[in-house]
């Protein structure tokens, strides 16, 4: 399974005498899961899934849903421009 987040870059430690700084930047792939976009992001996931077509929903139905793969929910024609979807979600902000 991915890593929803990986480290990027590190800061030296300064004269004040503060530890090294580690920026948490978003990785998502085509295997994640709906579910681990909507725990990651919050209300952004759900905003970005909503752009491209997927309706997160609520309900029984819908909490199942949400445990297919973004690569599932693209083939089979529930999200569109996945390629868009996660140059999106792993934007910083």
């Amino acid at each position: 399974m991915s890593r929803p987040f990986r480290t990027r870059g590190t800061a030296s430690a300064s004269s004040s005498g503060k530890s090294s700084l580690h920026r948490r930047v978003p990785d998502f792939g085509r295997q994640n899961k709906v579910r681990e976009v909507l725990a990651t992001l919050g209300e952004r996931g759900r905003e970005a899934l909503r752009r491209h077509g997927y309706d997160v929903g609520d309900g029984f139905v819908d909490v199942l849903s949400q445990y297919q793969t973004l690569e599932h929910a693209a083939r089979t024609e529930r999200l569109r421009d996945l390629e868009g979807l996660l140059g999106e979600l792993n934007a910083p902000g």
